[in-house]
């Protein structure tokens, strides 16, 4: 980790330094229908974030504006220091957002091997030869060496949730954007890939993790933002959020 600057006093420039991701009042409106409302999230190099928000509150949109999949009416997204606002989504990509997808979509006659050489040599620009041991190590990161050869359209869903994010890793990411990887999978195969996901936080990796299975987010992250309507209601340490009136109104529709 890269030394940061000495922040006695703290001031709010030099506690912006120290942060990797800065999202500052990301605007983004389809029609009539804004989708986000000037959000702001701060992001520290080794921080794992969980994202909730009931469905259309804007989580997907937030991402798409930090990948650069969509542009944003207003706002900066930067990166290490760097305002990558204005570029597009392959240069986020080789700047160092990864991004795995609520539905993987991999090579399907390509092996799992083969889908991660791909992403390093395309995704991060990478050569094909000096990747061969990085991606046997996210294939090991992942759980996925047995399966290193097995087509990709033969794998379980749980399998290809696994390479969908070790897709989103071979990139080389500073900040790997997880949405809604677990979705639809049983609670044995949950656990199974919450184990995985802590073991990367664990390796230093950057997390922001959009997910509907709160208590999948719950063991992983220390911080947790809450979004509706485009907007940003509530963000802090998991349980007090989770205990705010507010966000339980929002998920019951009864007042406190």
């Amino acid at each position: 980790m890269e030394d940061l600057p000495d922040c006695r006093p703290p001031t709010a420039d030099c506690r912006n330094a120290s942060m990797l991701l800065q999202i500052r009042g990301l605007t983004k409106s389809f029609g009539s229908l804004t989708a986000a409302d000037g959000i702001d999230l701060m992001v520290a190099r080794g921080d794992a974030v969980g994202i909730i928000g009931p469905n259309g509150a804007g989580k997907t949109t937030l991402f798409n504006l930090i990948t650069g999949n969509d542009a944003a009416d207003a706002g900066e997204v930067l990166l290490d220091g760097a305002d990558i606002t204005r570029a597009g989504a392959h240069e986020r990509c080789r700047a160092g957002i990864g991004r795995s997808y609520q539905i993987p979509r991999p090579f399907e006659s390509l092996t799992a091997f083969e889908n991660l050489l791909v992403a390093a040599v395309h995704g991060r620009g990478r050569e094909a030869g000096d990747s061969v041991d990085f991606c046997a190590g996210i294939l090991e990161a992942t759980n996925l060496m047995p399966r290193a050869n097995a087509p990709a359209g033969s794998l379980t869903l749980l399998e290809r949730k696994r390479l969908e994010m070790a897709r989103a890793l071979a990139t080389g990411p500073q900040v790997l954007l997880l949405d809604e990887i677990a979705g639809g999978l049983t609670e044995g195969e949950c656990q199974e890939l919450v184990g995985t996901i802590r073991g990367i936080r664990a390796g230093g990796t950057t997390i922001v993790w959009i997910e509907h299975i709160v208590h999948a987010l719950l063991a992983v992250v220390d911080r947790l933002v809450v979004l509706n309507f485009g907007r940003k209601i509530a963000e802090g340490h998991p349980p007090a959020v989770m205990a705010s009136a507010e966000v339980r109104e929002i998920y019951t529709g009864i007042s406190a």
